[in-house]
């Protein structure tokens, strides 16, 4: 799972990071910009792979798109 962090003073937002990398840059943030605050604003979550990978729906959704345009090319 990944996660996001946005501040709660501006309009900074993190890449979708781990949880633990997000909350790293939110706290340099807010030292760097807000000195003298506790970190706040709204975490996101997205479920899918930090790393970019592809997960079995889109991996099952290529291979029928494949498997039609080879059906047609037979004709």
């Amino acid at each position: 799972m990944a996660y996001r962090y946005r501040c709660g003073e501006c309009g900074f937002k993190t890449g979708w990071l781990s949880e633990s990398q997000g909350e790293q840059q939110q706290m340099e943030h807010y030292s760097k910009r807000h000195p003298g605050l506790l970190p706040g604003g709204l975490v996101e979550t997205n479920h899918k792979d930090p790393s970019g990978g592809f997960g079995c729906a889109e991996v099952v959704g290529v291979l029928v798109v494949l498997l039609l345009l080879a059906a047609s090319c037979r004709r």
